[in-house]
């Protein structure tokens, strides 16, 4: 049955909203296929506004594959702004997609990626803008099939009740495997309706149905055990790890935003994963293991992405881009190439301990010389043990100061406040980081128009990291520890005004603390939010504290839990974890081992270079870790004037 577009509805409606332009579609390398051609359909989203949504890798990857293969249809569709959504509703016009402006509630499956939790309530907004029902249980046959990923779904349990499916890890092969039990289903005529399909779905061990899935408490509100509650459905469900790049080489047609968005460049991912072994850090420990696309696989993306798009910048993406082992063949080949039409190229995740001056002329040479960023992430020796961050001060000084010998005149540092074990005098440090670089600009280049910004957020103990356990600082103590720090840096006459001061305070991460590490129960609080009007949680002028805070007051009565039961509470390694039941490949036996050596302060090399320890990934998810060098060119591609 033919879908009808809502645009005509929509178009009415555009003149009276802010930035219409993101609403309408048709960007360049976007697809519409012929509805009646096609037997399965996913509608894809990023729950966030189109600004924040389009640049996705993730979602543009899966949008990408999907719509290669025969037969298979998927379209986009973001966030809508308040304003729109009140308008919508005044008209009855449902939640659609940009593509082709279909109703999302036609589709077969509604997938939705979540980099962060705070994107939660616009998934019940989409929901019910769309006419599907918030809750699971009360979907029909005729629903689409709700499923999230993305790196929050690693903890799905607090939108379970939201959610009918949930796949953790790389995206490529799950989505075309989903498609092809959903497509088998219809074209039996949808046997055992609904049930029957997340059967099919949980068997294969790679997709998590949380109905499926009875959870027990103690009486002190801890978990007791998950269970599956059908024969057939496995225990643990892993997570999908795409081992070859080169052969998933997508976007290969990237989109190109109509409006404004968040990044405007082209982003070629030339690695996944990371074994650095910073233990705060989520996703370095869920994408394990490195997996590097090889350098001409990278050049040829570069070199299609560029002619398909326009676009005069090339981010090269990965979590620690300067860690590839052929990063200075590339940038070189790279600046090489594209010298003529001036392309630049940006490397939006640099360790300092893997930065050289060489690599940032390459990264500069056709481009303009912007500010240079390092996340030392903690201020002190010490607390930098503590996380694996094995940056020692005296490298980061005399980065920098290569650095700032060679032209620079800017360095931004980013730090995390609220780390396991920090004290007020670790984050002081901080200040005097920032004064021994700027001591060190002028020295080396005799002037004192030197600055250096400090940018600090609020640490959030992830899940399926070894801080899993850890206490998680209060809003107000680590707004009174930044409180000290501001103060400290604004006293110091000599260097204070060249520190620019850049933080969040603490109450947004208390909600990410909630949301991340929370289980069932916190599914009243999030749809008490939303029906309080909570949308865009991850935007600063629409977060509200008090709006949390009021509502998991009334979710979480009578359960004898509370927001700091989840939060600032430790746990023990007894306890059962929300996401035990979710496989990410990492041992729990070995991160408790890793929680252990943060507390006694012992570092752990990268197992890249080092012999393996036991992390689990490699042996159990049946993977290796795949690094270079490979000895080769970005050739064959030509190089100008060569």
């Amino acid at each position: 049955m033919t879908v009808e577009s809502v645009f005509p509805r929509l178009e009415a409606l555009l003149p009276h909203v802010q930035k219409p332009i993101q609403y309408v579609g048709g960007e360049l390398n976007s697809t519409v296929k012929d509805w009646d051609a096609c037997d399965v359909r996913w509608a894809l989203m990023y729950p966030d506004a189109y600004e924040v949504g389009l640049p996705n890798q993730g979602t543009m990857i899966l949008y990408e594959v999907l719509n290669e293969r025969e037969g298979v249809l998927a379209e986009r569709t973001y966030s809508v702004w308040p304003d729109l959504e009140a308008l919508m509703r005044e008209h009855g016009v449902p939640q659609f997609t940009v593509d082709a402006h279909r109703p999302v509630a036609a589709f077969d499956v509604f997938g939705l990626s979540f980099s962060t939790e705070l994107g939660y309530t616009n998934m019940l907004t989409a929901l019910d803008l769309a006419g599907i029902p918030l809750e699971a249980k009360d979907r029909t046959v005729d629903h689409p099939v709700v499923l999230a990923g993305g790196h929050a779904a690693f903890n799905p349990e607090p939108i379970a009740d939201f959610i009918d499916a949930a796949v953790i890890g790389d995206g490529e092969q799950a989505v075309l495997d989903i498609t092809e039990i959903v497509r088998a289903w219809k074209a039996e005529g949808r046997p055992g309706g609904r049930d029957e399909l997340l059967l099919r779905l949980a068997k294969t061990g790679g997709v998590y149905i949380p109905r499926f899935y009875d959870v027990e408490y103690l009486p002190d509100g801890r978990i007791g055990r998950v269970v599956p509650n059908r024969p057939g459905v496995p225990w643990r469900v892993s997570k999908h790890t795409v081992m070859d790049l080169d052969e998933w080489p997508y976007p290969k047609q990237p989109l190109v935003p109509l409006a404004e968005t968040v990044h405007e460049r082209m982003s070629v991912e030339i690695f996944r994963g990371c074994t650095r072994g910073c233990r705060f850090c989520q996703a370095g420990m869920i994408t394990r293991p490195v997996r590097e696309r090889s350098i001409t696989g990278i050049g040829e993306m570069v070199e299609k992405g560029l002619k398909a798009t326009g676009f005069e910048e090339v981010g090269l993406l990965s979590l620690s881009s300067a860690d590839h082992s052929e990063i200075a063949d590339i940038t070189k080949g790279l600046a090489d190439r594209y010298a003529e039409d001036k392309v630049g190229l940006s490397l939006p995740s640099t360790r300092v301990d893997a930065f050289n001056i060489d690599l940032a002329n390459e990264l500069s040479r056709n481009g303009r010389r912007s500010g240079l960023t390092f996340a030392p992430e903690g201020g002190s020796e010490r607390i930098r043990k503590v996380i694996n961050k094995m940056v020692s001060e005296e490298d980061l000084i005399n980065t920098v100061g290569a650095a700032y010998g060679n032209g620079w005149r800017q360095v931004k540092l980013y730090f995390m406040c609220g780390l396991p074990t920090e004290t007020d005098e670790d984050v002081l440090q901080i200040g005097t980081m920032a004064k021994n670089v700027i001591a060190k600009g002028r020295e080396v280049t005799g002037t004192n128009d030197i600055r250096c910004t400090v940018s600090i957020g609020g640490f959030v103990p992830k899940p399926h990291t070894p801080f899993q356990w850890a206490p998680q600082l209060s809003a107000e103590a680590t707004d009174e520890r930044l409180a000290k720090l501001r103060d400290s840096i604004r006293g110091d006459r000599k260097f204070g005004k060249n520190i620019g001061f850049r933080y969040h305070d603490g109450k947004p991460g208390i909600v990410e603390g909630l949301l991340s590490r929370g289980d069932r129960r916190i599914g009243a609080v999030i749809r008490a939010v939303y029906e309080d009007g909570g949308r865009f949680d991850g935007w600063r002028e629409y977060f509200s504290y008090d709006r949390w805070m009021a509502c998991a007051e009334k979710g979480l009565a009578g359960t004898g839990v509370d927001v700091d039961w989840y939060t600032t509470r430790e746990r023990t390694y007894e306890e059962v974890l929300p996401w035990d039941h979710l496989d990410s490949g990492l041992d729990k036996d070995w991160l408790w081992e890793d929680w252990q050596d943060a507390l006694e302060e012992v570092e752990v090399e990268d197992c890249r270079w080092t012999p393996c320890f036991d992390c689990g990934v490699c042996p159990q998810m049946d993977t290796t870790i795949q690094i270079g060098p490979t000895g080769k060119k970005l050739l064959p591609l030509t190089v100008v004037n060569s």
